[in-house]
């Protein structure tokens, strides 16, 4: 029996289907197979059930999966403890929103390839909802997003928060100057899609002024958003440091009678059954990292 047989069944369980999991390991399919049926020949026994359209595991396997996860757990402490100095190797896939992508990943991503030269790290960006989804079905190793999440099966932890302001086009001062919250019942509001961290602290908002937009415009990119307001085809709210930014070049007004959004935290979110080093390790340099004051040039 094998560290990469046992590796092999513990990301077999944890995904969605095979092919997920030989991705993680940065394995051919057919080479996820051969490693799990050795496993399976060495207990005379299957772990999985391979009559269904995809490999389910058998009562024997699910018995088995937290041993083998024991395992795994024990040689990741003992290889951290035998070198303080070890550097993380493999791949590792995470994903982040937008606002992180354009503001302190770049920062995070240095970090990480100057102390674990060998980790080979990948970048999804999306909204929260899309990465929760592919964190809970072994895509990805950790998210970095609004939080905490709701998903029974992932951990967070909150690392910082993101403060926004209001806005409105500064082709608009007139109204700027005495517009108050009520004034949405006829006012066009943009936002980003639903499924973006944001959505929680307008609904918030808007439950507590007890106001209803005219008309609420979705938008999936912040820089679109940000130009739209810009025109004056709706007002919003923007991150601070961004909104200032674009306040000072004259492009846009401040609401100064709308009452502040709550502050937005943001979480390091991972499954709760992977206790690998490699979350510890990232996570800290995530929370060292994070920093959402950070202007953005819009040209």
């Amino acid at each position: 029996m094998t560290f990469k047989q046992l590796e092999a069944f513990y990301w077999a369980a944890s995904c969605n289907n095979f092919a997920v999991a030989a991705r993680r390991l940065n394995i051919s399919v057919s080479s996820l197979s051969k490693r799990i049926s050795e496993l399976e020949g060495l207990l005379n026994a299957e772990l999985f059930s391979r009559s269904a359209r995809h490999a389910v595991m058998t009562p024997f396997g699910e018995e088995l999966l937290p041993y083998a996860l024991n395992v795994l757990r024990s040689a990741d402490q003992f290889q951290h403890h035998a070198n303080k100095n070890l550097t993380l190797s493999g791949r590792c896939r995470f994903g982040v929103g937008e606002l992180t992508s354009l503001t302190w990943l770049p920062k995070m991503i240095a970090t990480i390839q100057q102390r674990h030269p060998d980790l080979r790290v990948e970048t999804t960006v999306a909204v929260g909802q899309q990465l929760e989804q592919g964190l809970e079905a072994g895509d990805l190793d950790f998210a970095i997003i609004a939080g905490p999440s709701t998903r029974s099966v992932i951990a967070s932890y909150i690392i910082g928060e993101a403060d926004f302001e209001w806005v409105i086009a500064a082709t608009r001062k007139e109204q700027a100057s005495d517009m108050r919250p009520e004034a949405l019942v006829s006012e066009r509001l943009i936002t980003l899609t639903r499924g973006a961290g944001t959505v929680r602290i307008l609904d918030d908002w808007l439950t507590q002024y007890q106001v209803t937009p005219a008309q609420h415009l979705f938008c999936e990119n912040l820089g679109a958003l940000a130009g739209m307001i810009q025109q004056g085809l709706a007002i919003g709210f923007l991150p601070s440091a961004w909104a200032e930014s674009l306040i000072q070049r004259g492009d846009l007004l401040r609401l100064q009678n709308f009452p502040k959004l709550k502050p937005l935290s943001y979480a390091f979110q991972w499954r709760r059954d992977d206790s690998r080093l490699l979350i510890q390790q990232l996570r800290a340099i995530a929370q060292e990292s994070i920093n959402f004051d950070r202007s953005v040039c819009w040209g």
